[in-house]
């Protein structure tokens, strides 16, 4: 369990709502709606009266933390011997392309593509102008 917390492994600590926010509340309601055992559908519908990008937003965060955990347990099976693709089995393969770094979509050992992709990610949930942290003011359109 130590490697899964290595700070040099892919896996990140939890993005938190501040509490006291709006945004906290919307968290602890997600939750509660996600462990209760309810539909599915009525767990993720919007509250009345909430923000649907504030509610996306939450999801978003949430989803990347578990996203995060899981990877966490299994990234030191998956080494770049043992994974020199990133593949979503036998058909399909992943490409990295970023525009900076990797200017054409780039074939990386599994291991890479995902701190990549994971790195990437966290820069978009920290910007400001996507994700931010004053309620209700989530852009309607990404850039």
């Amino acid at each position: 369990l130590k490697q899964v917390f290595n700070k040099d492994k892919t896996f990140r600590p939890k993005r938190k709502f501040e509490p006291g926010t709006q945004r906290f509340e919307l968290y602890k309601q997600a939750q509660a709606s996600l462990n209760s055992g309810v539909d599915l559908k009525a767990a993720v519908q919007l509250p009345r009266g909430e923000d649907q990008n504030d509610w996306v937003a939450v999801h978003v965060v949430d989803f990347f933390n578990r996203i995060n955990l899981i990877y966490g347990t299994i990234c030191e099976f998956c080494t770049e011997k043992t994974c020199p693709v990133m593949s979503g089995g036998p058909k399909y393969e992943y490409r990295w392309q970023d525009d900076v770094k990797y200017k054409k979509p780039t074939a990386l050992p599994a291991p890479q593509y995902m701190n990549l992709l994971m790195d990437w990610i966290e820069v978009q949930i920290n910007n400001e102008h996507l994700f931010p942290t004053s309620v209700g003011t989530c852009k309607k359109e990404v850039p």
